[in-house]
């Protein structure tokens, strides 16, 4: 059996047409544990709750199962804050797909996460990670794959016309990403 835990972004109250909330139920069905906890003030939130929220709800994956996480949007940036500051050790999870992380150029004009821009991108990844994007995403315009694909030399699939990967991409169901969660060879690709 595998653990996860689905980690939302900014403004996400967890809707139910969400893909998080999808893959949960999915994968709840399949009988894997599954932890999609709604994080504090999605609105406003702050960067070091959202840390002590991520080393709390870590340490509560079974540990005799596989651990895999998932991080959309500002919780991708999270998620690199968190190794950035040593919070994840090698072996924490087993593996991580980082989605849609927002670039540092745009939220400086949202300064409810400014503080949320990723950390210098100087360390080494403690797992597998593997990074999703739309070449469209508005909230990197940069390009994920050039902005932390390549300076963390994770594998980067790049999703045309897939946007912030998000219910406004029309990113509800998307059979791609349980796939990855089922088996981690799947190259993500965007919904059917």
């Amino acid at each position: 059996m595998t653990a996860y835990l689905i980690l939302h972004g900014y403004q996400n109250h967890r809707p139910h047409d969400h893909w998080q909330h999808w893959l949960a139920d999915r994968l709840n069905e399949r009988g894997q544990h599954v932890s999609y906890p709604q994080l504090p003030d999605p609105d406003d939130p702050d960067l070091d709750t959202w840390l002590a929220e991520l080393t709390r709800h870590l340490a509560e994956l079974p540990a005799e199962e596989d651990r895999v996480v998932l991080a959309h949007s500002a919780s991708a940036l999270l998620w690199l804050h968190a190794v950035s500051r040593g919070l994840v050790k090698s072996g924490a999870v087993d593996r991580v797909l980082l989605v849609a992380p927002p670039s540092a150029s745009v939220l400086a004009e949202l300064p409810e996460v400014a503080e949320f821009a990723a950390p210098a991108l100087d360390f080494t990844l403690p797992n597998p990670t593997r990074l999703v994007a739309g070449d469209d995403d508005p909230y990197c315009p940069e390009g994920a794959a050039r902005l932390f694909g390549d300076p963390l030399g994770i594998p980067t699939d790049t999703l045309p016309g897939a946007a912030h990967l998000d219910l406004d991409a029309g990113y509800g169901p998307w059979p791609a990403v349980l796939d990855w969660c089922l088996d981690p060879e799947v190259r993500l690709t965007p919904r059917r």
